[in-house]
């Protein structure tokens, strides 16, 4: 199965996610801010990650853009989150697969994670 990455700094959202994730077989590893998010993405890079819109810190935009500046870590597909409208979103934030508006289904995290990662090419 994946390792994903969910990087939010509310703890509800955060522990519902790792609850399903893991609960699919998944590896689940947790980050409060952007800049956690980072660290964890470098000590093993996640197949997958969940990414908060807003967050102390280091915020959404924020983590993207280091993502995406990255030859290692431009391509892992990113779920952005938030529960602001996506063409809000969109005016500050560029480079994620998919955005997730907050709240959210169970079953849309459950169809996402599907898709992206059957769409990745080798996965397991």
């Amino acid at each position: 199965m994946a390792m994903v990455l969910i990087v939010d700094d509310e703890f509800g959202i955060a522990e519902l996610l790792d609850a399903v994730l893991s609960d699919d077989g998944h590896t689940v590893v947790t980050a409060a801010n952007g800049r956690q998010g980072l660290a964890r993405v470098a000590a093993a890079r996640p197949d997958l990650i969940f990414l908060d819109f807003m967050m102390p810190v280091m915020d959404g935009p924020a983590m993207l853009a280091a993502l995406g500046g990255d030859p290692a870590t431009s391509g892992i597909p990113v779920v952005l989150m938030s529960s602001m409208p996506e063409d809000t979103v969109r005016e500050r934030a560029s480079g994620h697969a998919v955005f997730l508006r907050k709240p959210f289904r169970i079953r849309q995290v459950h169809d996402l994670v599907a898709a992206l990662l059957t769409e990745r090419p080798g996965d397991k």
